[in-house]
């Protein structure tokens, strides 16, 4: 039985090391809720909490390296993040968007003893101001999908 082919989900011919933001989505293994809890209190007003688990929080200590870090938000089964790519050249410096996510999953990987994340990521080539300030609020709002969705 031969396995189906991968589809290649990055934009052909783009240079994801062209200067500009990022939206990657990273999601664990098999989906499975071991990043952080989303606690809610009793008033429907108070803003959820996102409560990182072990795990959630070497993730956390990882995405606050990653160069051209902007906005992330650590759910229970992915993570949201902005990534802004400024044109500088470091010399130690991941240059594209593709060797920064490989490198901190390969961190993440090393300091847990084994990989969390699926292999692939979702990415989306911010456009605009417009985009970037929906992705900033998409990204600020999730813990309250996730409420709405799994919780209630």
């Amino acid at each position: 039985m031969s396995l189906p082919e991968r589809k290649n989900i990055r934009l052909k011919e783009y240079d994801y090391s062209t200067p500009g933001a990022y939206h990657i989505v990273l999601c664990t293994k098999d989906r499975k809720l071991i990043l952080s809890d989303i606690i809610v209190g009793d008033d429907a007003h108070i803003v959820p909490q996102v409560v990182l688990t072990e795990y959630g929080q070497i993730v956390e200590k990882y995405i606050k390296s990653i160069p051209g870090i902007d906005k992330y938000v650590i759910m229970p089964d992915h993570v949201h993040m902005i990534i802004i790519i400024d044109g500088s050249m470091w010399a130690s410096t991941p240059t594209g968007i593709e060797k920064r996510i490989r490198s901190f999953k390969t961190l993440v990987t090393k300091n847990i003893g084994f990989s969390i994340f699926q292999r692939s990521y979702f990415d989306h080539v911010i456009r605009n101001r417009q985009d970037y300030e929906e992705t900033w609020n998409y990204i600020e709002s999730n813990p309250y999908r996730w409420v709405e969705k799994h919780i209630q």
